[in-house]
């Protein structure tokens, strides 16, 4: 394919139009203020905010657990299945628009349980949206049960006991919430179990935490895929190791930009991940709260790095449908189709 005959220009649409996975979209990050003031209403859940523009201010943070306590504030109106197929509903719509045929849910069951929402209408809820997803939109999704690991490990166990019974409904499990100070290993036993019972397992790393945790990620949890890993630059045998394995990292730029892990998009070090032979992908992690969704994550980058081309588009696209958990035949189809949007350019 001759990347280099297509005009810079055309790369929004190109970008537009090229299948995508989204691999790291935390669902409860993607209830706007709108659907939050809704559900609270229905469910008389008080808000400490009085409007839908003053929730909307609060999104200033300046590191993760600034926006871990606004994102927990948020998630408190969701009560029942409803709720939870309303929200994906809303996300699989906007998913759609923006060219993506992949999406693997993550959702924080225990952030729901601790408030008394049953796991069964959490999981169920989800399902039915993903069901509908499928159905009417085109889109291939699963769910990931994420762990938070400012909690503990018997805590966890305890959420995957109780998620036994909708097992067949889960596609892998993962680590995410506050990272500094809750290193892997906490949660060797979980996913020690999570993988004897045949669920995928990744885990946020390399985020806030150091490159020591992306490697007792892989080392430790035996996770396929690393969600953030962006501190791996910082160790240069690890960088060789992820290059050398192909073990992909699920990057999201804006959330980068938001929680002040890089000081502006233009500093954004994803360029040099891709240079440095790492399967990249693109993602939008809790766009709610972080000023956009998968199409606005890669329009921001290619807007503010200049040395990212249209075979850079090509292949970010390409590295998240591969390093999806979807059956083989799916990635190959949309693999054709990425190709033939870049072949008509």
């Amino acid at each position: 394919m001759n990347f280099s005959a297509i005009p810079r220009e055309r790369l929004p649409e190109l970008i537009r139009r090229s299948p995508k996975a989204e691999l790291h979209i935390h669902i409860e990050g993607s209830l706007e203020p709108e659907m939050i003031f809704a559900l609270a209403t229905k469910n008389q859940v008080r808000l400490n905010y009085a409007s839908v523009e003053a929730l909307r201010q609060a999104c200033a943070f300046t590191d993760l657990q600034s926006f871990l306590d606004l994102y927990y504030a948020g998630a408190s109106v969701l009560r029942d299945d409803d709720d939870f197929y309303a929200m994906a509903m809303a996300y699989f719509r906007r998913a759609a628009a923006d060219g993506v045929v992949r999406a693997e849910l993550f959702f924080d069951p225990q952030t729901h349980t601790e408030r008394g929402v049953p796991i069964r209408s959490v999981i169920l809820g989800l399902v039915r949206a993903c069901d509908e997803a499928r159905r009417d939109l085109g889109i291939s999704a699963g769910l990931i049960m994420c762990f938070l690991r400012h909690l503990s490990e018997e805590s966890a166990l305890q959420t995957l006991h109780d998620a036994l019974p909708l097992r067949q409904h889960l596609l892998g499990v993962g680590l995410d919430s506050s990272e500094r100070g809750n290193p892997p290993e906490k949660f060797a036993r979980v996913f020690e179990a999570c993988r004897a019972l045949g669920l995928h397992c990744v885990a946020h790393a390399g985020e806030e935490g150091p490159p020591a945790y992306i490697e007792s990620a892989l080392d430790v949890l035996k996770v396929e895929r690393v969600d953030h890993g962006v501190r791996c630059l910082e160790d240069a045998a690890l960088v060789q190791r992820l290059s050398r394995e192909q073990v992909p990292l699920t990057v999201c730029p804006l959330s980068n930009i938001k929680l002040c892990v890089f000081a502006s998009m233009a500093k954004h070090n994803l360029a040099t991940l891709l240079r440095a032979g790492l399967c990249v992908t693109v993602n939008s992690d809790d766009p709610a709260y972080f000023g956009g969704y998968v199409l606005r994550n890669y329009t921001a980058l290619f807007d503010a790095l200049p040395e990212l081309g249209p075979r850079d588009a090509w292949q970010l696209a390409r590295n998240s449908l591969q390093a999806s958990f979807a059956e083989p035949a799916e990635k190959e189809a949309w693999l054709r189709q990425l190709d033939a949007v870049f072949a008509s350019a």
